[in-house]
């Protein structure tokens, strides 16, 4: 078979253990899985009970335009729906950016450590991804912008940022979409946007009016709770939409991930609620740091990394044995970290007395 030399050396993701998988190898009978930043009060009440009243044709293809997910997307941002392109998740919105911009000769410019399908994409499509090592968890803007060259397609930036939770304030955000010329597109990446509380935080929606090159992907998957349903959207101007729409595949959204992503989306006291519920679990963990001596990143996502000063994989299988499913920081560029999502407040006080337990130890 012919396949792309550039394949060949690329790691495929790697899911964590299936939570059956690890009950049955540490003979456990309840597990608490914290590694892949899911919303642990899962999703609206709403989507629930629509799936119980109404019926759904399996046999029939979605839209595939995703018209009424669309027109409220649209709606709920005061933009137009020709501004949106939807995806399996925003993992896909990435991979067809990537597959639209990227080719042998140009590069994409990204902060190392992040969401690791930036790199990912580029490799496939024969690109060089220039790396930009973060500073203190934070994105090197500036090293960022002079990375830029004129063969530069892709600046991604990822506020919060994966794994850190480090944010972006407007003005260094602003100050950056500044320096990067207009032949090259910004795709800000806001995963964990709902999640972001800080005051001096930004309006991705309204930067779209001063940008014409930015591009910003939201997913319904962390604080929605919908990781299961696999939606995540894009939002640019139509020209850019436009131009990008033709990699996307047909029917790429099924019709049960467009009908519970559109009754999430006015679900807002639910959200609210997970939001709230996410911040008093965060002091949760920045009191256990405190008390404990560990160095952590303040986070304005749904997750915390947690500095341990011993090595990550071997905190991730402790906490295996226990009954628990983190990250370990080792794939994730912070070798003796935990990156652990932020439960329900019992199961964040039931991991936090098994660290304290295993530090001990």
């Amino acid at each position: 078979m012919n396949i792309k030399a550039q394949i060949t050396n690329l790691v495929p993701y790697k899911p964590g253990k299936p939570s059956d998988e690890v009950k049955k190898e540490f003979g456990l009978s309840e597990i608490v899985k914290l590694a892949s930043n899911e919303n642990p009060f899962g999703c609206s009440p709403k989507v629930d009970e629509w799936f119980k009243e109404n019926g759904v044709n399996h046999a029939i293809y979605p839209d595939g335009y995703a018209t009424n997910l669309r027109d409220s997307l649209a709606k709920k941002y005061s933009l137009s729906p020709e501004q949106f392109i939807l995806g399996n998740g925003s993992d896909e919105i990435i991979q067809i950016i990537s597959r639209a911009m990227l080719e042998k000769g140009k590069n994409t410019v990204m902060p190392v450590p992040s969401f690791p399908q930036y790199k990912h994409n580029a490799i496939i499509e024969g690109a060089e991804a220039v790396e930009v090592p973060l500073i203190n968890g934070a994105h090197d803007l500036q090293k960022m912008a002079e990375a830029i060259n004129e063969n530069t397609s892709i600046v991604w930036v990822c506020s919060p940022n994966n794994p850190t939770g480090k944010y972006i304030n407007k003005l260094e955000l602003t100050s950056f979409f500044d320096l990067v010329p207009d032949h090259v597109l910004i795709v800000l990446d806001e995963a964990y946007h709902e999640y972001a509380v800080a005051e001096d935080y930004y309006d991705a929606v309204e930067l779209l009016k001063s940008y014409p090159n930015l591009l910003v992907t939201r997913t319904f998957s962390k604080a929605y709770g919908l990781a299961g349903f696999r939606v995540g959207y894009g939002m640019a101007s139509p020209s850019i939409i436009q131009a990008i729409e033709p990699v996307r595949e047909p029917f790429n959204t099924n019709v049960l991930g467009q009908t519970a992503a559109q009754i999430a989306l006015g679900d807002e006291e639910f959200l609210e609620n997970c939001v709230k519920q996410n911040r008093l679990g965060l002091e949760q963990y920045y009191d256990f740091c405190k008390e404990a001596g560990l160095s952590y990143f303040p986070s304005q996502g749904n997750f915390i990394l947690i500095d341990f000063e011993r090595d990550g994989d071997l905190l991730f299988q402790e906490l295996m044995k226990n009954g628990y499913i983190v990250r370990s920081g080792k794939a994730l560029g912070y070798p003796t970290a935990l990156r652990i999502t932020i439960g329900s407040k019992e199961q964040n006080e039931k991991i936090i007395n098994v660290l304290k337990g295993i530090l001990k130890n």
